[in-house]
């Protein structure tokens, strides 16, 4: 199973120094029931495109968190075995919580397909967005669209060969 884990450059970079995405348990997005339901197609791409900007929505909100993170949002796709992600049921209704999974497990960054970053251009968008982010969730239709705008920015496609690069762009 495909999941999206949702980092920061910084986390990216403590992932690639300890060889694993810690958790315990980690939150993900992936194609779920719930997911399905909301999007309202079987093209297997287009939901995991949906799983995947759920991600970098959940990264957005890191960055919120961590105001020292480069303001570009981090996504991770990993592979994990079937059954190591699991949907709330508590939480499947919830639009918040749409593709969100947990894994009981650390995932080592070797099961990693790719990674998806934020260009450079992006920065000030994102930055705006995370700034804004409270506000939204009040609300705010004017910090939504703020928040809105990151999403513009199409996360770039990185091979996993490519993590030295990244974790560089952290500092």
């Amino acid at each position: 199973m495909r999941v999206y884990v949702p980092l920061t450059l910084p986390g990216l970079a403590e992932a690639y120094k300890t060889g694993e995405l810690a958790g315990g348990p980690l939150l993900a997005y992936a194609v779920t029931p719930a997911l399905r339901e909301w999007y309202l197609s079987d093209d297997i791409e287009e939901l995991e495109y949906a799983a995947l900007n759920r991600a970098a929505l959940a990264s957005l909100r890191l960055l919120a968190a961590d105001s020292k993170a480069t303001r570009r949002r981090v996504v991770v796709a990993v592979d994990v075995p079937d059954g190591a992600a699991t949907a709330d049921p508590d939480r499947g209704l919830d639009p918040s919580a749409l593709g969100e999974v947990r894994v009981a497990q650390a995932v080592p960054l070797a099961k990693a397909a790719s990674v998806h970053v934020d260009a450079g251009d992006a920065e000030a968008d994102v930055a705006a967005a995370a700034q804004a982010l409270a506000a939204a969730d009040g609300g705010d239709d004017d910090a939504q669209f703020t928040v809105d705008g990151a999403e513009d920015h199409e996360l770039l496609w990185f091979a996993t060969q490519e993590i030295p690069n990244l974790v560089g762009l952290a500092g």
